[in-house]
């Protein structure tokens, strides 16, 4: 049998999920696959909109949710779980936060080879890689990702205000949008902008939340994954911090590595680590013909909710500024830097200000944009900020 304390775990976790709003991934996931993979940062919802799948979808006796790090895997394995669960008639296994149990992409392959009637989903830490990981999943796991909440889905969840999803053709083609219901958007996309990125700060003490994220992020999720030191992950968060307090800049990897006490040559993964957990931002050139393969003109922090809780009030506008658009775009489209301006997404080159920016700089760029801050309303050639965040 099942051990009881696993049922009542997932019907405790169940009894405290509402289905009224859904993540923007919820209908991009195809849940029937045999083997799912959903791995995103610490606080954007992952379990939520699984254990909202499981309420809306499923018969509760043939599904069991777990979570890795349940005190139930101390004296037994996943695999010896998963066995008794198939054979009580189990068909749909969910495993919240995969990276903490040891050996996780070595018992999702047996699980996946020994039971091809089980279709199995987890969720996992945005650092894993689980295509390379030391069991073959390539061929078996279909990876989604996800990151934190869009303007747009920051308006439904915290104010109940339904906004049109839109496209970067919308955005490009001059229209105007409008929201019912919202005739001025700034203060509410103010308040995003601190503190609207995670779902979770709408339980309170959301800074000192934030920060927990941003240490067991630093400190202990990259530093598992990468068999590092808990003193390396130090260093990590460490360059965290500085970083905060000077992006965006262009990395400059001796400096760096003084400022941490790290070599030089550690400092490129050190950045790329931190990037794939989704704690900074990499803005690449077009030299490398496809994402993540350019050189690196650019480093943000992740999102302006970190921004806020790493730098507060010192935090330089124009940045947040480009890492909101940066943040929003990348989710949508493969964003690269721009040697005339700020940032280029296909053919459309983007400039991004407050509201008396000039076109001076983009004048004579075809398919040229100014995007303006502390604005409402288009105007031909212009593109307020926020709207961006209608994109997810």
């Amino acid at each position: 049998m099942i051990d009881n304390s696993l049922l009542q775990y997932m019907h405790e976790q169940l009894s405290l999920v509402s289905v009224g709003f859904k993540r923007y991934m919820y209908e991009k996931i195809d849940w029937n696959l045999r083997l799912v993979g959903l791995v995103g940062p610490r606080g954007v919802g992952k379990s939520t909109m699984v254990l909202q799948h499981i309420l809306e979808t499923m018969q509760q006796e043939k599904v069991l949710y777990v979570s890795a790090d349940h005190s139930y895997f101390l004296n037994h394995s996943l695999i010896e779980l998963v066995d008794t669960f198939v054979k009580e008639g189990g068909e749909h296994l969910y495993i919240d936060e995969v990276h903490k149990y040891e050996g996780w992409s070595r018992s999702l392959k047996q699980i996946y080879d020994t039971h091809p009637g089980l279709k199995v989903m987890f969720t996992g830490s945005s650092v894993l890689d689980i295509l390379a990981g030391e069991a073959d999943l390539s061929r078996r796991v279909v990876q989604y990702s996800m990151q934190g909440l869009s303007f747009r889905e920051y308006l439904d969840l915290f104010h109940g205000i339904k906004a049109p999803l839109l496209t970067l053709a919308d955005l490009v083609s001059g229209k105007s949008i409008t929201i019912d219901g919202l005739q001025h958007p700034l203060p509410y996309f103010r308040e995003y902008l601190q503190t609207g990125y995670y779902p979770f700060s709408r339980e309170g003490a959301f800074f000192t939340r934030l920060d927990q994220v941003i240490t067991q992020t630093t400190e202990y999720d990259i530093p598992r994954f990468a068999n590092m030191s808990f003193t390396t992950g130090r260093k990590l968060h460490r360059l965290l911090i500085i970083l905060s307090q000077t992006v965006p800049l262009k990395p400059e990897y001796t400096s760096l590595a003084n400022a941490i006490k790290s070599s030089r040559n550690d400092v490129p993964d050190f950045l790329l680590l931190l990037e794939r957990a989704q704690m900074i931002g990499q803005l690449r050139d077009e030299t490398g013909g496809i994402r993540g393969l350019g050189k690196i003109e650019k480093v943000y922090l992740d999102n302006t909710n970190m921004m806020t809780a790493l730098v507060g009030d010192a935090s330089d506008i124009g940045t947040v500024r480009e890492t909101f658009f940066y943040n929003q775009t990348r989710v949508v489209s493969d964003v690269i830097s721009s040697k005339e301006s700020d940032f280029c997404i296909g053919q459309y080159t983007f400039e991004v200000g407050g509201k008396n920016k000039k076109r001076k700089q983009i004048a004579d760029i075809a398919n040229g944009f100014v995007v303006k801050d502390d604005v409402e309303y288009f105007l031909p050639g212009i593109i307020p900020l926020w709207a961006f965040g209608l994109l997810y």
